[in-house]
């Protein structure tokens, strides 16, 4: 989609030219709009002229001559034509040029004043990024690096891209469809991406040192939502686990998902440097005849201590595990989670047991800025402790060479149980998809992006519509799905091989991965797929200043009333 910038002659094709009269305004808009009022039209005219002379009372009709009966009669004919037939449809041209010329013309007027104005700004808009930004950029390249200096760049395109949408909206009305077309060619946002990467977190880092005692396990029990929910809350259980000098003991397959498909266990072991992570298994093997959880230290008292139904605790019973006496430090609600430092944590579940267990913490707010910064809490010699497994990894970036290439958007568009999540809140987080795709399309015309990943639980209806609406300069931009296996294609031949096709949880994580190396991701907002999304492109270094929620910052143009 490239195009090649604005010149010197195409400034001089601009629509309308500052210098021209009313007069020559009006004929101009007339061009535009309404050719067809234009042509010459034609009035009836009706010889009324009477007799010059008149006899005497007594009127001899026997003398008349036959042009003075039709003069006579003629009026009558035309009153019955007048009642009898709509002579408006007669002569629509003529009335309705009329009628819209008196109506209008200062309206037309007020139009292409507008339009003048918003061609100034824009050719002086225009000047400053061509003698300003765009030089300045090709003779310094640290500018590059310079965060104010992309800022500005970002601020003077989005300042062009509206004022190129106020003209396009002062002109839909007159259909003119080739203004966008012809305009691009100087447009300076084809072939520019204001969409840098975003780094800004980077400094300040602060971190702990995981090293856990080689006999001292932390039992970890995630149960809230799904799959991300639980990674969430496996990471902040090594926090938990760095903190008390505790190994994290993984939750077997048997009682929740099976981790060792999506996620790399020695990866995290490999990046902090340590045993710091084992599975199920190894702590099986490592404690035999012995599984026991010494202590249960829950770290939420309500609904329920420690977040667990009765059905969890079956499961982990089943697991040949004997379980000790379950205590609740303190009150504490999921519903209502108070905020908690380091300090508390070592305070109340600090324990000499070889194996405690505290239960879900998902919704536990412990050092919440400190825990959720990009790379996480952890000291780690890797961009991320938690993320995909290595084949995943592969498959998305086969993926994406095969599909997308290096600039796509993603976009995590749920659906499916989400009007009514949405509607709970206020104000709602459920878009109509007209308006989905407004916010969209302008995502895509400042990435320059040339396609769209999605990722979506959304039915065909709705992205059919969605994909029908997505439209920049005239030219609609693909919305790529995974598409089913095939056995053509190869670039999901890992997965396959290693028997890991149509699992739902790595399928999850492939999305996610995909969306992870996009060069913009828009997130469906309070969703934890999305949350999770956000936490592996600020690690990886994949974030976007033009990185956000679904039209973030709108409300939607229509809420459906509560049941």
């Amino acid at each position: 989609m490239d195009r090649d910038s604005s010149d010197e002659d195409e400034d001089r094709e601009s629509l309308i030219h500052q210098n021209d009269t009313k007069h020559n305004h009006q004929q101009q808009l007339h061009t535009i709009v309404h050719d067809e009022f234009d042509h010459p039209h034609s009035t009836l005219h009706i010889d009324d002229s009477a007799p010059s002379s008149r006899r005497r009372a007594g009127f001899n009709f026997s003398n008349v001559n036959k042009r003075y009966l039709f003069a006579i009669f003629l009026p009558l004919l035309i009153l019955i034509l007048y009642f009898s037939v709509d002579l408006r449809s007669l002569f629509p041209a003529s009335i309705a040029k009329f009628r819209l010329d008196s109506i209008t013309d200062s309206m037309r007027e007020s139009e292409l004043r507008a339009l003048s104005l918003l061609k100034q700004q824009q050719s002086q808009l225009v000047s400053i990024w061509n003698q300003s930004f765009f030089n300045i950029n090709n003779s310094n390249s640290n500018n590059n690096s310079n965060p104010f200096f992309q800022d500005a760049k970002s601020i003077v395109l989005d300042q062009i891209s509206l004022n190129k949408q106020i003209q396009q909206v002062l002109l839909s009305p007159h259909k003119v469809s080739n203004f966008s077309q012809n305009d691009d060619a100087w447009n300076p946002l084809f072939g520019f991406n204001s969409c840098r990467k975003n780094d800004s977190w980077v400094a300040n880092k602060r971190t702990i040192e995981w090293k856990p005692k080689s006999d001292k396990y932390l039992f970890a029990i995630c149960l809230s939502g799904q799959m991300s929910n639980h990674l969430i809350c496996l990471e902040k259980h090594m926090f938990f686990a760095a903190v008390l000098g505790r190994i994290l003991v993984m939750p077997s397959f048997r009682v929740d998902y099976q981790y060792s498909r999506v996620l790399d266990i020695e990866h995290i072991n490999n990046c902090v440097g340590r045993k710091v992570v084992a599975s199920f298994e190894e702590f099986e093997e490592s404690r035999t005849n012995h599984l026991h959880i010494e202590k249960f230290i829950c770290y939420f008292s309500s609904p329920r201590p420690c977040y667990i139904d009765d059905e969890h605790m079956k499961k982990l019973k089943q697991l040949e595990l004997t379980i000790g006496k379950i205590e609740t430090p303190w009150k504490e609600d999921t519903k209502k989670p108070s905020k908690k430092t380091i300090q508390d944590i070592k305070a109340k579940f600090k324990a000499d047991d070889d194996v405690i267990a505290i239960g879900d913490v998902f919704y536990a707010d412990v050092e919440r800025d400190w825990v959720m910064q990009p790379g996480g809490p952890i000291a780690h010699k890797c961009k991320t402790l938690v993320e995909p497994s290595r084949l995943i990894l592969l498959t998305a970036q086969r993926f994406v060479q095969t599909f997308l290439g290096s600039n796509f958007i993603a976009l995590h568009f749920r659906r499916h149980g989400f009007l009514k999540f949405c509607n709970a809140k206020k104000p709602s987080c459920f878009y109509s998809i007209p308006q989905a795709a407004d916010c969209i399309t302008r995502i895509v015309e400042r990435a320059n992006a040339p396609v769209i990943y999605l990722s979506t639980d959304a039915a065909e209806s709705e992205t059919s519509l969605l994909q029908s609406l997505v439209v920049v300069n005239g030219k609609t931009i693909p919305l790529v799905k995974r598409p089913a296996r095939n056995s053509a294609e190869k670039w999901d031949s890992l997965l396959y091989r290693h028997h890991l096709e149509g699992d739902a949880q790595v399928e999850a994580m492939l999305d996610k991965t995909i969306c992870g190396l996009s060069s913009v991701f828009i997130g469906a907002p309070g969703s934890t797929f999305t949350e999770d999304i956000l936490r592996l492109r600020k690690g990886w270094g994949s974030a976007s200043v033009c990185d956000e929620y679904l039209c973030q910052g709108e409300d939607p143009n229509f809420i459906a009333e509560d049941e």
